[in-house]
This record gives structure tokens, C-alpha cells and sequence, in this order.
């Protein structure tokens, strides 16, 4: 779900109690509106690996997970929903979201569906993986979307990440283990929170019988990947979005279209383009506009949500780990929770997954996304293949990526230092400061937020004592500190009175600040440089318990990433607000990671 999801017209309802409270708000647009796989099956069990030509879902039905267990559920998303609380442990409902729809009431549907996708990474299209070497293979392998409807007037889609083989499986379970259901469930309202748009999390349950192998890390394990298999809980979380429409999605249906692979290939892109549009932008694209103003209009739009995005991502520390165009929305927020991670020390570098190579690192996130803006944009060339014109407009929409991003990053550095307009030179020593000494990525600029005079306040975020660096560097930070300040004073103002939002997002980012006094300077600074981050060694201990049937520290790490901008207890600060211990790093499964899950 995004920071706004798509509004229908519906009758509003006050509150959900129950499944058939819900099951009256169901409305399947992907389904009624576009084009089932001809060779699905009726029964929905299709768990085979085959090649998918034509269509744009296939209907699958789940497999639920044994004996399902209550781990957590997100209130806040409840909340926004109109769900009553008790419904996450509600039999019928945990039925659901565990994977068994065959007594779900009517009019909700007793099967799920799947959708194919292209494979880009970086720009560049492979087929490789494709189990049948012709990239009619690859789609959601065990993502399955179960329910959509029309809720308070929010258009809305749940997908079971975990619910089993699909057409798409290439040979695997279909199932999600407990250790990664955790870490996505969690980041989906860490990241909500934090004001990134994102997928949300509404329900987590997790297996008492059923199990599967994995590969993972031994204990204290300084191997890049995995050296030992383990047995692991099944889980099933269920993420919430406007659409589940991915760049992938689009690439697929664009590369049929361009090589005409079957008679309706053209029709059908043209289908999933307008359905994106309906179900993402129909507040910014009339319906009644012509194919080649919606073509252009959609391309602006989504440069604009996903230069924005990744400014966001860097703005509070993450890094997707994967950014290929299947794991990027075509409704520009965070999708896919795998590889991610939060940055500890400060690296520019920065990559938790061992197989996403620097390409994908923290701060090349801006050149990767202009890949996938690229694809995007090739994926729709086929409707307007006609008009040169029209053709040359969306060719400098992406040419200009890469200034559109580099706007949106100086926006969001002049947001983080708290200044009018972003200053090059600071900016440039800061990030070499950085790490030369090293410091912590998020205590550095939340200490930064209460403007210290001096240095000492900002040692707490740093890895290294000054008396032992290269000489020189405590004073270059202290000039560094003198001229951040020296700007600073020139956008102060003792009388003006400043209004801010409870937490930033991407567009409290691009907006220009009026003269402030130093404690509103502070203040809106510390509604951009986030107090909590979800690190590694912080999901770690979680999901371990977890995985013995202790779902206490799932709990309260949910409660405090859910507020990841105030101020909260000592003892959470103690817990949670601190440097990564020493012992913690070069291990796998906290300093890096597989894709394993």
C-alpha cells in the first residue's frame, strides 16, 4: 500500500467484525477486467511448472499451511482498514491467511491467482533462468494475490507470500520460512512508518507442523553464503497494495507485443497499461485522454514516484538488495522484501546480499531504478509505435532520469542537514568525513538533529575513537560542524512560527523551508533523520525466538519500528538505539545475507 491508495466509489462501512463483513467489500477487478490464462486450470490446482504464453493471471488455488499458529498482525493497518482487532485471531480469518479458501463466503473467491513477469536486471533482459529457456516461465513462484476489494472507499489487494506452488515455481516449494516472514512483515510497517511508500503488512502465521529445508548460516559463520542446511518453519504473511503490478509485469506483455508472439499480444498489453492506470494513477491521468497522452502521462508520473522513492530509501537507510524490474512496482513504492537491509556503519557501497553484486549498493539505487525506469518505458513503446512524436517525448523522459534523480537526492541531503537548498562542498566533506571515521548511519544524523555546538554529542555514533584516527580528522570535523552552523544561522528567524507533519515522505522532501528558528530547524529535521532503524542484529534475535514459539521480541520490535521518529523509554533506547556491537560484524546472517528464504 501506498502513502495514498486508489479511491473507488463504494458504499463506506464504519467497521469490519468479521470474515463476512469483508467478504461483502470484495471486488476482483484483475479478474473481471482482464484476461485469464486459456490454459488454467478450473480447479485452480496447477502446481506444475509450464510455460504461461498468453494472459495475464492464472488461477491458482493455495495450499494451506498445517496447523497455523498467530505470530502477529499489524493494528495500525487494521486500524486504517476499519478491521476490528479481534479478527486476526478469528478461526475464519486466520483460515484465509494461512492459505485455505475453500469455505470462504461468497462473493469472495475460492481460488487465488498468479501473474507472469519479465526478468530484467540492470537493463537487461534474461531468459536464462526460465526453466524452458523462453522466459514464459518466470512469475510468482509462491506470491499468490487471494482477495480484492473495495474498502472505505480504498481499492485494495492481498497477496499470500508463502501460499504455495504456482505455475511460476521453477521446480521450488512454493513456501515461505518464518525467519524471512518476519523481516518482511516487519519492514513493511517499519518502512510505512518511516513515510516510504510500501506494501504493508496486515497478518503473520506461521506453522506448528510443517517444515521445510533451507540453506543457511552456521553460527557465527564468516562465510559469504550459506554453509549448512536447516529445517525451518513454514509461514504465510499476507502484504496489502493498491496493485501487485510490477515493471516485470509490463516488460512481459510489451516484449509479446513487440514480437507479436500470439494474435491478441498488442490488445493485451493495452489492457494491463490502462489497468495499471485505473488501479495506480486515476488521479493524475483522465481516462477520457487519448492512448498516447495516458502513454506519456503514465511514464512522468512513475519517473516522478520512483526518483522519489529511492530518495526516500537513502534518506533513512535502505537498500532493496535486488532492485530488478520484477521486485519494482509499477505504482512507484518499496515491493519484495528479500535482500534487503538497514545501513549500520555508513558505506556508499553498501550491499546486505551476497548475490546482488554493487550494481544494487546503497547509493548506485538511483542508477538501478533508472534501469527500471528504462525497461518501464520500453515496455510501453508498443503503443505508440506509430508516432514519432510521441516516441521521441518518451525518450526524453528518459533521458532525463538522471537529472530528475539528482534533484530529488540534493532535496533530500538539504532536508537531512536541515538547510534551505543543498551546498555541494558540505555535503562532499560530510560523506568523506563519514567514512574516514566511521560513523552510524542513522544515530550520526538523528545526534545531528539536536544541533550540537560541538563534536561530542556526535561521537556517539562514531565506530572509532578520534584520539586513534588519522591526524587531522577531528579538526576537519569540527570545521566541517563550524561551517554547517555558519548556514544554518543564514535560514533562522527568531519569530516565525512553522507548522510540521508528523513524520516525513516524499513530498515533505521537495518543499522549500521558510525562515525557521532553531528549535523548528530540530524539530523538522528530526521528522527526517528517523531515532530507530530495523538492523540486522536487531531482526536476528526476533526471529529466533520466534522460531521456538517465543513471539515477544516480534512484538516489541513491531512497537518501536512503528515509531521509528519519537522519543521513547531509556530502556528502548538502550536496546535499540546504539552502535552495532563489534562481534556482530562479518557474520553471515548480520552483516550480509543470501536470498534464501
Amino acid at each position: 500500500m501506498k502513502h495514498k491508495m486508489s479511491q473507488d466509489t463504494a458504499a463506506t462501512i464504519d467497521t469490519i467484525n468479521s470474515v463476512d463483513d469483508l467478504a461483502k467489500q470484495a471486488n476482483y477487478s484483475f479478474m473481471d477486467t482482464l484476461n485469464r490464462d486459456p490454459d488454467a486450470k478450473e480447479n485452480g490446482i496447477d502446481y506444475a511448472p509450464r510455460q504461461v504464453f498468453s494472459g495475464h493471471y492464472v488461477t491458482v488455488k493455495p495450499t494451506p499451511i498445517e496447523n497455523p499458529e498467530y505470530v502477529t498482525h499489524s493494528s495500525m493497518l487494521f486500524a486504517d482498514l476499519g478491521f476490528a482487532d479481534s479478527m486476526a485471531q478469528a478461526p475464519d480469518f486466520i483460515n484465509i491467511f494461512s492459505g485455505d479458501l475453500s469455505n470462504v463466503p461468497a462473493p469472495m473467491s475460492k481460488l487465488g491467482w498468479a501473474c507472469g513477469y519479465a526478468l530484467s536486471i540492470f537493463g537487461t533482459e534474461y531468459i536464462q533462468q526460465c526453466p524452458f529457456k523462453t522466459g514464459n516461465g518466470y512469475g510468482d513462484g509462491r506470491a499468490m494475490a487471494v482477495f480484492e476489494a473495495v474498502i472505505n472507499g480504498q481499492r485494495l489487494e492481498m497477496q499470500l507470500k508463502g501460499g504455495g506452488r504456482t505455475p511460476y515455481c521453477r521446480g521450488a516449494d512454493g513456501r515461505a520460512v518464518l525467519r524471512s516472514s518476519v523481516r518482511e512483515f516487519l519492514a513493511q510497517e517499519h518502512m510505512h512508518a518511516l513515510g516510504v511508500p510500501t506494501s504493508r503488512s496486515l497478518s503473520l502465521y506461521v506453522s506448528k507442523t510443517e517444515t521445510v529445508m533451507r540453506p543457511w548460516y552456521s553460527e557465527g559463520s564468516r562465510s559469504q553464503d550459506p554453509d549448512r542446511m536447516i529445517t525451518e518453519a513454514v509461514a504465510i504473511s499476507t502484504r496489502v497494495a493498491s496493485s501487485f503490478i510490477r515493471v516485470g509485469q509490463l516488460e512481459l506483455f510489451g516484449r509479446r507485443a513487440r514480437k507479436q508472439e500470439h494474435p491478441h499480444a498488442m490488445a493485451e498489453l493495452e489492457q494491463l497499461v490502462f489497468h495499471l492506470i485505473s488501479r495506480e494513477y486515476p488521479d493524475v491521468i483522465d481516462s477520457q485522454l487519448s492512448i498516447s497522452d495516458k502513454v506519456l502521462l503514465l511514464a512522468r508520473e512513475f519517473r516522478n514516484r520512483l526518483t522519489s522513492l529511492v530518495a526516500n530509501w537513502i534518506r533513512v537507510g535502505y537498500c532493496q538488495g535486488n532492485f530488478n524490474s520484477d521486485n519494482c512496482a509499477a505504482g512507484g513504492f518499496t515491493l519484495d522484501y528479500g535482500p534487503f537491509g538497514f545501513c549500520d556503519v555508513f558505506d556508499p557501497q553498501f550491499q546486505p546480499w551476497t548475490g546482488g553484486g554493487q550494481h544494487f549498493a546503497f547509493f548506485n539505487q538511483g542508477a538501478a531504478a533508472e534501469r527500471n525506469f528504462l525497461m518501464f518505458c520500453t515496455a510501453l513503446s508498443p503503443l505508440i509505435a506509430t508516432k514519432a512524436d510521441e516516441l521521441n517525448q518518451l525518450q526524453q523522459l528518459v533521458n532525463g532520469f538522471s537529472t530528475e534523480m539528482q534533484t530529488k537526492m540534493e532535496q533530500m541531503w538539504a532536508a537531512k542537514l536541515g538547510l534551505d537548498t543543498f551546498h555541494k562542498a558540505l555535503f562532499n566533506e560530510l560523506e568523506t568525513l563519514m567514512i574516514q571515521t566511521p560513523v552510524d548511519y542513522t544515530l550520526f544524523f538523528r545526534e545531528l538533529s539536536a544541533l550540537p555546538v560541538d563534536i561530542n554529542p556526535l561521537k556517539k555514533s562514531f565506530y572509532q575513537d578520534l584520539e586513534h584516527a588519522p591526524q587531522g580528522l577531528e579538526q576537519r570535523w569540527t570545521a566541517w560542524l563550524a561551517l554547517w552552523h555558519s548556514l544554518l544561522d543564514c535560514s533562522v528567524h527568531l519569530d516565525t512560527d512553522v507548522s510540521t507533519d508528523k513524520r516525513a515522505d516524499a513530498n515533505t522532501l521537495v518543499k522549500p523551508h521558510p525562515s525557521r528558528t532553531r528549535e523548528q530547524i530540530s524539530q523538522q529535521m528530526k521528522l527526517v533523520n528517523p531515532k530507530y532503524s530495523l538492523r540486522e542484529w536487531l531482526l536476528v534475535p526476533a526471529y529466533t525466538q520466534a522460531s521456538e514459539g517465543n513471539y515477544a521480541l516480534v512484538r516489541e520490535l513491531q512497537a518501536v519500528m512503528t515509531h521509528p521518529y519519537e522519543e521513547q523509554s531509556t530502556q528502548v533506547d538502550n536496546q535499540f538505539y546504539r552502535l552495532k556491537a563489534s562481534e556482530f560484524f562479518d557474520i553471515g546472517g548480520l552483516s550480509h545475507l543470501s536470498c534464501s528464504s
